[in-house]
């Protein structure tokens, strides 16, 4: 598409949570050090929440990158799963073999010899659950549970929970009282300021293969931030369309214009007095330096 029009080596933008792209914010660097803090400490549960878009998926896999081998962790992508699937699911992260209907207690029993093994070899094992705010209230319960097993002198399990702010609505519920009052730590990630998605977008640039400043004028940039609210994910799919922009009419820089055509066709972004009717569709036809089949940007006034 666009990348070797403007000297990329890959595309800058994608919304998967990819670590080579991490920005270490303000906001995320002090919340990957909590994390780090709070997991030395050895003691509770650990709570990280956000905004949808915010980074914690991304921030969840820098945390796993950055652990060595004294700690064993179980990652839950997908926690909407009931109590039994849970332990189902984390005695399988810990490398237990089990029949499919093997009763509760005997995995249960399972997975404590496995934690008491693990202790025993100076490990400590963490649970890191995303989108903790999809638990069912049953499964909730469940993992608490899973944190009362203990020796006289350590827990064997610590978990860390990221969420989106209904999590703490959630957790705000009395029948789930017990497990609030063992979060030791919690932290909130925030939207990038606007000198943040300045250099949030560079970041993303060099890491591409683009370490030239300049590419989004200054303009572009604040506007993308706004329309944006600081939230990475809204700034990458912008960033990504305003690209298409610039090279549907085989510009080599993002402008303003630009910019204002990439929020006009992208939902959730916040009012920034836009004219209405421009819109993203692809096109067949060429463009001067692009050639055929590319992406083009065409807009029409209502």
């Amino acid at each position: 598409m666009y990348l070797e029009h403007f000297g990329l080596r890959e595309a800058p933008f994608n919304i998967t949570p990819d670590t080579g792209f991490y920005y270490e914010s303000p906001s995320h660097q002090e919340a990957l050090n909590t994390l780090l803090v709070a997991l030395r400490s050895g003691t509770g549960f650990i709570k990280v929440t956000g905004e949808v878009g915010t980074g914690k998926t991304l921030l969840c896999r820098k945390l796993l990158n950055s652990l060595d081998e004294s700690i064993v962790t179980a990652w839950l992508p997908n926690p909407f799963v009931n109590a039994t699937a849970l332990r189902m699911a984390f005695a399988e992260e810990l490398g237990l073999e089990f029949p499919r209907n093997l009763g509760q207690h005997r995995l249960l029993k399972l997975i404590t010899d496995r934690l008491l093994e693990l202790a025993a070899a100076g490990k400590q094992v963490v649970l890191l659950i995303d989108e903790a705010q999809a638990l069912p209230d049953e499964t909730l319960e469940a993992i608490r549970l899973l944190t009362n097993l203990e020796t006289e002198k350590q827990k064997l399990l610590l978990v860390v929970l990221f969420g989106q702010p209904e999590l703490d609505a959630r957790l705000e519920q009395p029948r789930i009282r017990q497990l609030r009052q063992r979060i030791i730590f919690s932290y909130r990630l925030r939207p990038l300021t606007a000198a943040e998605t300045r250099a949030y977008v560079q970041h993303r640039l060099a890491a591409a293969g683009r370490p030239e400043t300049g590419l989004f004028t200054p303009r572009a940039l604040r506007r993308l931030h706004r329309a944006g609210r600081g939230i990475p994910r809204l700034i990458n799919i912008l960033g990504h369309k305003a690209l298409m922009s610039a090279f549907g009419t085989g510009a080599h820089r993002v402008t303003d214009r630009d910019a204002r055509r990439a929020i006009r066709d992208t939902e959730d972004t916040a009012p920034t007095g836009l004219f209405s009717g421009w819109h993203l569709t692809l096109g067949a036809a060429g463009v001067a330096g692009a050639g055929a089949g590319a992406f083009l940007l065409l807009g029409t006034l209502a």
